[in-house]
């Protein structure tokens, strides 16, 4: 056996995550990352241009203190509640690293976001994923079994569908002795939140992103509230790994976001508006389109496969997400983009089905 061969023996081995391409080339029509097609708050320009980057060559804040306070003020909780993070991916990973460890297997469901096994595996933690019934929605008697705690995406990924809160609260109930983690990447555009709940169940952590509806996926921040005991956890966890997640950009850019409300609703108000339209219309060309609350549809063609529409739409220079999985291989996620992008996006679908003919 070679030195090589020796080392590698004690490897850990994982199959990653896979997130959707980012193309290089321009004049695509970019649907297949869930990004928002709007650009951030002018606020978030204004803090940009006044950041003094003499300023980096120190360290940014200990905990974000000035991204975590505004946070805390915006949905009215403490600051002892808040927690940030680089992207939900880093909130969500170091989550399961702090709360996961009885040993007995974390639930969440067969079809979801797809980095929660990754994150399991990872970190040696054992799992199950309880099946979606046929319409892809939950079924809340799958979550109260015994188990070391349970990972919610609501609405879900890749299917769009939102449960009630009150649906969310029933699976909260039956799990008093672990934590209850409900990821709400999505819930702006037309989810009903669980926030309130943190004030009335100790073992129930909510996290959110700026990647969607604030429009900054670049700027890679996340975070996550919920009891104080569950916040110290996690922050002594990262404590221990690397003190300082966030830059100083990301803190200062990230609360200025926070101060333009009006933005944020109306740029909230015309993805949705566009998603309902761009539905309607997949609808009339023999799509089966879930009900969605996110920035995306989730969508199959009554006789062509997905595969091949995926394919034709890429050659095409228009990149929408296609998962080879059993359950929804024949299903397109499709990420909400401008008016005009959604215009050549259908117009390209049309034509696909019209010489599929």
């Amino acid at each position: 056996m070679n030195s090589t061969k020796r080392w590698a023996a004690n490897v850990r081995k994982v199959t990653p995550y896979v997130p959707g391409e980012q193309p290089q080339e321009k004049n695509i029509i970019k649907l297949n990352t869930n990004e928002n097609p709007y650009p951030p708050s002018p606020k978030v320009f204004e803090a940009h241009q006044k950041m003094d980057v003499g300023c980096f060559a120190l360290y940014p804040e200990l905990s974000a203190a000035s991204l975590t306070a505004a946070l805390a003020e915006y949905h009215g909780i403490s600051d002892r509640e808040v927690f940030v993070g680089v992207g939900s991916d880093d909130v969500l990973s170091l989550a399961f690293l702090t709360f996961f460890n009885s040993g007995k297997p974390v639930l969440f469901p067969d079809i979801t976001y797809s980095f929660y096994p990754v994150w399991a595996e990872v970190y040696r933690i054992p799992y199950e994923c309880p099946a979606l019934r046929e319409d892809f929605t939950i079924d809340p008697a799958d979550y109260k079994e015994e188990n070391g705690g349970v990972v919610i995406a609501n609405p879900n990924a890749p299917t769009s569908i939102s449960m009630a809160a009150s649906q969310v609260e029933e699976i909260i109930q039956a799990n008093p002795e672990v934590v209850v983690i409900i990821d709400e990447a999505y819930v702006d555009f037309g989810g009903e939140t669980v926030l309130p709940l943190i004030q009335k169940y100790d073992n129930l952590l909510v996290v959110r992103t700026y990647s969607k509806s604030r429009s900054m996926a670049g700027m890679r921040i996340g975070y996550a509230m919920g009891n104080e005991a569950l916040i110290q956890a996690m922050n002594d966890v990262k404590e221990s790994i690397n003190s300082y997640t966030m830059n100083t950009e990301s803190i200062r850019i990230g609360a200025a976001a926070l101060e333009d409300e009006d933005y944020f609703q109306e740029n909230l108000k015309k993805v949705m508006a566009t998603r309902e339209r761009t539905k309607e219309a997949l609808e009339t060309m023999g799509f089966d389109v879930k009900e969605s609350c996110t920035n995306f549809l989730f969508a199959a063609h009554e006789s062509v496969p997905a595969k091949e529409i995926f394919e034709a739409l890429k050659s095409q220079g228009i990149y929408v997400r296609y998962f080879n999985k059993e359950k929804i291989r024949n299903y397109l996620r499709i990420t909400i983009g401008t008016e005009e992008q959604m215009d050549s996006f259908l117009q390209a679908v049309e034509a696909i089905l019209h010489w599929r003919r």
